[in-house]
């Protein structure tokens, strides 16, 4: 444990010496840390002040400088957080999806231990021919190419050695971290820190089991089935473990970096994306999470391959149908049922009316009056329509977020590949159609479907709620609650004043028995002159717990997040 204890010592100097490099040193200053971890911070914080950056630099850039210099654990989190719009701002995603994960090669007789490790028979049995130069290198795996026995093209994905032990060693200090944080700054929104790193923690056991991203792939390729045009690669099961993961190797291009005049159609490639991308979510409820130019390849024939799925999303029926109703009513600009959605499908954290949050989301619809479909951009769409959730404090499902990133990137991919495409207009017909086969409809115009879907919310909401009142009438649960936060503050107030009282009181009886006790033995010391001493301490006890409670009632001062965000220095203490 006293090791356990030293290395954790060691790794919080080295994340205060990268903090204080990186610009961020005058943070930890208003952070009311332990006095020794506190000391360790500050003798950090000092031997690194020489190199500090300049002042201009972006505070998101110097950030994610900061996530690659702390290592893979680190490098991890700075990923999740870039497919997590509902948590930071816009430009803070867009410099985190540039963390690019890659580290020096491990030799290959290192990956060939861990292949022995991981599928317990000798590398001669399991393949019969394994390249030496990794395709991929990066802080969890390195992957290589190979050749199985029976002539199949695949490439094997192996677990570096050490790496679960690292993380596991990082994860306890990243829990404390984030207590700390949730300490000492203000409320970001609907996300608290322990809050994330939880999700962290799952999120990377999850990807350190290869496993995973097996059942990730099957699930793909069984979405896809009716899709010709898309490749997904076969998982080898019996090549494949917790640790090592065996594919079949696709030989493509990167879609962003199609050659021109070689035979491909931009225009249809870009079809193709899109369709696949609609259907999988429409249709089967699954999306690929992580969809960057590095996990998509063209192929001869225009078709689409999609590669590593260990970031893969997966929608309920009910979540389809609400994202559906979001569609169309986006496509309709029709601000009371997006509100109503998206205080349907999020979880309000507080009571905000939603006739402001009905405004807001008009103000932003005006913003694209008298603009075409292929002049909008759904990257703003989805921004904007979380950052008023957001401001409304309106937990908006992590499914939701993580397909909003998603499909930021398939957007700005296509728009690379293909200008003149329209995302909207091409995918909309995905999302009209299921919403008319589940009405039952033929053809219905704006106003029409404008109609249905206040309906189809009544429909759906008003039975069940309706019942929920009538049980409650019925067997004498029902409550009304009058929330007041000015009545809270006042019951607040008065308990501390009562508790204040009850304190001073007894503190004053107990100092004048303790000098009547001491009055009486004034001139030798007795048992009662000790009672009359054990009283002044009681006394004094009573006195600090009087002032702990008044100073426990002031309001606490705590960093400001929008203000690191926006890359102004926390205030001077």
């Amino acid at each position: 444990m006293l090791k356990e204890a030293f290395q954790d010592l060691n790794r919080l100097r080295q994340i205060a010496t990268a903090v204080t490099r990186h610009g961020f040193g005058a943070y930890l200053d208003s952070a009311r840390l332990p006095r020794k971890e506190a000391e360790a911070l500050r003798e950090a914080a000092a031997a690194a002040a020489g190199g500090a950056p300049a002042p201009d630099r972006k505070a998101a850039a110097r950030f994610r400088q900061l996530l690659l210099d702390l290592g893979p654990t680190f490098i991890k989190l700075g990923q999740l957080l870039s497919s997590r719009p509902d948590i930071l701002p816009s430009h803070w995603i867009d410099e985190l999806a540039q963390l690019q994960d890659s580290v020096p090669p491990i030799p290959l007789e290192e990956v060939r231990r861990e292949i022995e490790r991981g599928l317990g028979r000798p590398v001669a049995e399991l393949f019969a021919w394994l390249d030496d130069r990794p395709l991929a290198s990066a802080s969890i795996a390195q992957v290589h190419r190979a050749r199985t026995h029976g002539g199949a093209e695949v490439v094997v994905k192996v677990q570096r050695p050490g790496t679960r032990e690292r993380i596991e060693a990082d994860l306890p200090l990243l829990r404390h971290l984030a207590w700390l944080l949730e300490a000492v700054v203000e409320e970001t929104g609907v996300s608290t820190p322990t809050g994330m790193i939880e999700e962290f923690e799952k999120a990377i056991h999850e990807e350190l089991d290869f496993g995973n991203e097996a059942r990730n792939a099957r699930a793909m390729a069984e979405a896809s089935v009716d899709l010709p045009f898309l490749v997904i690669p076969a998982v080898h099961g019996d090549l494949s473990s917790p640790t090592v993961l065996t594919l079949d190797y696709v030989e493509g291009r990167r879609i962003d970096e199609l050659p021109a005049g070689e035979g491909y159609d931009p225009e249809q490639v870009a079809r193709h994306v899109i369709e696949a991308a609609f259907r999988q979510l429409f249709e089967k409820g699954i999306f690929h999470g992580d969809p960057h130019p590095g996990n998509v390849l063209v192929l001869p024939g225009n078709r689409v391959a999609l590669l590593d799925f260990g970031l893969v999303g997966r929608l309920t029926r009910p979540m389809q149908e609400a994202l559906v109703l979001l569609v169309v009513a986006v496509a309709l600009r029709d601000p009371a049922t997006l509100a109503r959605l998206l205080n349907k499908i999020g979880v309000p954290d507080q009571h905000s009316p939603v006739s402001d949050f009905r405004a807001d989301i008009q103000a932003m619809l005006d913003r694209y009056v008298g603009l075409k479909l292929d002049e909008i951009q759904a990257t703003s769409l989805l921004r904007d329509l979380l950052d008023l959730a957001i401001q409304h404090r309106i937990r908006v499902p992590k499914e939701y977020a993580v397909l909003s990133k998603a499909a930021v990137t398939v957007e700005g991919m296509i728009r690379r590949l293909y200008p003149r495409m329209n995302v909207l207009e091409v995918g909309l017909p995905y999302a009209r159609e299921l919403l008319v086969q589940r009405l039952g409809l033929g053809d219905a115009g704006g106003a029409v479907m404008k109609s249905l879907l206040a309906m189809q919310a009544l429909a759906q909401d008003v039975p069940g709620q309706l019942a929920q009142i009538l049980v409650d009438v019925e067997s004498g649960k029902l409550r009304v609650n009058v929330h007041s936060e000015s009545l809270d503050r006042i019951a607040a107030a008065v308990r501390t004043a009562g508790l204040t009282i009850f304190l001073g009181i007894g503190a004053g009886s107990f100092t004048l028995g303790a000098f009547l006790l001491l009055y009486q033995t004034a001139s030798r010391w007795s048992g009662v002159a000790w009672a009359g001493v054990a009283a002044m301490v009681v006394a004094s006890a009573l006195v600090g717990a009087a002032l702990a409670t008044q100073l426990a009632g002031l309001p606490r001062r705590k960093l400001s997040v929008r203000r690191f965000f926006r890359g102004r220095k926390p205030p001077a203490e």
